[in-house]
């Protein structure tokens, strides 16, 4: 379909939008292109250089005491949480794939659960490099 789409594009040649016209502050419409930009410059210019306010308003800080639940995951989050990740798509940084994940649901849940519950009780996530024990053994599907 995309094959399609390009080849009619190509095939037509170069097709763009007309330009709309602009209105001036008086509200007459400018049509042609270099007044058009030269009142869109004038329009920028007075939207970002205006004066600061006299008396700038009293914003209030936020409530910075959240409930924020700082607990590792339990395994069934883990477990839904795998099952809810979409196959098909680009691996991340780890180039893991999901379906290597969902390969052995189990496995993973386990895995992970070790992982986020060291560095919940450390308060580090473990260096991918130097530290062997946070490796992944992939498997191979």
């Amino acid at each position: 379909m995309k094959q399609l789409y390009d080849t009619t594009k190509k095939l037509a040649g170069k097709y763009s939008k007309p330009e709309r016209p602009v209105k001036d502050k008086e509200g007459k419409p400018v049509t042609e292109i270099q007044q058009q930009l030269n009142r869109w410059v004038e329009y920028f210019e007075e939207l970002l250089n205006r004066p600061t306010p006299v008396n700038p308003p009293d914003i209030e800080a936020a409530h910075t005491d959240l409930p924020i639940d700082v607990n590792p995951p339990t395994t069934e989050g883990i477990r839904m949480a795998i099952r809810q990740i979409k196959s098909g798509k680009a691996a991340g940084s780890d180039n893991t794939p999901a379906e290597a994940l969902k390969s052995d649901i189990e496995v993973t849940t386990s895995m992970l659960y070790l992982l986020f519950t060291k560095v919940c009780e450390e308060e580090q996530i473990p260096n991918g490099k130097n530290d062997t024990s946070s490796r992944f053994q992939r498997k191979e599907i």
